[in-house]
């Protein structure tokens, strides 16, 4: 994760110059902190829910679309012999696990009580569906 952070903070570098300007570089010396004060600044940044919204289903739908994406990766293998489970259908395991995404899409949408956002969340999740449909035939016909 350090990696990405300071990988984060050169891609800022090589963008301010390409734009001309300043890149970051107030925080610590030449700006190697700057990561640092971001991951600070995201910790401690209020969380704002919307006065109309259903709040604890504003609060679980983001943890409804980031744990399938992580539980999916319990049968990626990490080398010959190294994965966290080993699962005889792991390709339909993961399909299925990654479609659960979907529906904290659309309880983000709903519980903001908005009907733009619930028409946003509507059209995202009709996208992510399918993309699915076309990735899961794709992996269907790669093994015959």
């Amino acid at each position: 994760m350090g990696a990405v952070a300071y990988l984060t903070l050169w891609e800022r570098k090589v963008i301010g110059w390409m734009h001309v300007r300043h890149g970051p570089n107030r925080t610590g010396p030449a700006g190697l902190l700057q990561p640092i004060a971001d991951g600070v600044k995201l910790l401690l940044k209020e969380i704002v829910v919307p006065a109309k919204s259903s709040k604890a289903l504003f609060l679980i739908a983001p943890v409804m679309t980031i744990m399938p994406a992580l539980a999916a990766w319990a049968v990626i293998p990490f080398g010959p012999d190294a994965a966290l489970a080993n699962v005889n259908a792991g390709l339909l395991f993961v399909m299925a696990i990654t479609s659960l995404e979907v529906y904290g899409v659309i309880v983000a949408g709903w519980a903001s009580n908005s009907k733009y956002a619930f028409l946003g969340a509507m059209r995202a999740s009709a996208q992510m569906i399918s993309y699915e449909i076309a990735m899961g035939f794709i992996r269907q016909f790669e093994f015959v």
